[in-house]
């Protein structure tokens, strides 16, 4: 087990290593930011010291490590645009993006469960029928215009819902949260609805597929002729292997929900990180999209390796094969 997770750890290193060359490299050649940090007015010589104090003249490979080694102990630089540090915009900003992202998972998570295996167990009913065909619509339509058309529904048409915005919020320390005001619980459904719709249906699916299958198993007949309860059989062995490898898929789901936030954010002018990265792309401020990238693939690294270790735990074939390696 020590062994796995050390494996696990070095492979994470690298892998954020890679990213933050290419989130490094990539952005360095997208405009010239002293554009956008000083006026037409500025002189040749006031253009030079900014570009010296902000070290962009120093050599490409001391500017990459630089870049690592502040990155390491969670600093960024300074907004280009905003010329406050990076890390403080986004610990403000980055409570919205966690808390839209977290009750869109939790309810992708459980009712994607539910609806799979529901749809499993009574396959030949009306009410699975309805429920795989409404499935079509979260699979098919973008994300976008799932977030406009509830717009028009709940906000323009029926005026029950706002249109944009966090609503009221309340500081619990350095985090903001919406949950605990009736405003913010009602800004929180339809951008919480949009962003994971796609991964409910795409769980629902897999669950009821996966399920299907194990139904049909040596085991579970033999389960049958041994005379357990249906209850038994769907529930302590039928949904236990059925969620192998929903355990995998689920968690790169979730950790897709922070990074599509960007689109649901901008529809609904959600406060985020996702939006604060639009905004950057078109303001050319580069350490806030490097932290940006950085930041969604350390959410990656992290669930990856929260899924490893969770497919570890429940696989006992895995830990067989790590215990036979060892001996």
């Amino acid at each position: 087990m020590i062994a796995f997770i050390i494996r696990r750890l070095l492979q994470s290193v690298l892998v954020m290593l890679a990213v933050a060359l290419v989130a490094f490299g990539l952005f360095r050649f997208i405009g010239d930011p002293i554009n956008n940090m000083v006026g037409q007015e500025a002189t040749m010589i006031e253009r030079e010291q900014l570009r010296e104090q902000l070290g962009l003249n120093d050599p490409i490979f001391i500017q990459y490590f630089r870049f690592v080694g502040n990155a390491a102990r969670g600093e960024f630089g300074i907004s280009y645009r905003m010329a406050r540090p990076v890390a403080d915009i986004i610990a403000e900003r980055l409570p919205a993006t966690l808390e839209l992202a977290i009750i869109s998972g939790t309810a992708a998570l459980v009712f994607g469960i539910g609806l799979g295996v529901y749809t499993a167990l009574r396959r030949d009913g009306w009410l699975s029928h309805f429920i795989m065909s409404s499935s079509l619509i979260g699979v098919s339509l973008p994300t976008f215009l799932i977030g406009i058309l509830l717009i028009y529904l709940f906000s323009v048409y029926l005026q029950i819902l706002p249109a944009f915005g966090r609503g009221e919020v309340v500081q619990l320390g350095w985090w903001s949260t919406g949950l605990l005001t009736s405003s913010g619980l009602k800004s929180l459904i339809m951008p919480s609805i949009t962003l994971g719709l796609y991964q409910l249906t795409l769980i629902m699916r897999l669950v009821r597929a996966e399920m299907l299958e194990v139904l049909r198993t040596d085991y579970i007949k033999f389960a049958r002729a041994r005379g357990l309860s249906n209850r038994a059989i769907h529930f302590s062995h039928a949904l236990k292997n059925t969620l192998l490898p929903v355990i995998t898929i689920a968690g790169l789901q979730i950790g897709s929900i922070v990074a599509f936030a960007i689109i649901t954010e901008t529809v609904f002018q959600w406060p985020g990180v996702g939006l604060l990265f639009i905004t950057a792309i078109q303001f050319v401020d580069i350490p806030i999209m490097s932290a940006y990238l950085v930041l969604i693939s350390l959410i990656f690294v992290v669930i990856n390796l929260v899924v490893d270790l969770l497919y570890f735990a429940v696989d006992p074939r895995l830990r067989a094969k790590g215990s036979g390696k060892g001996h």
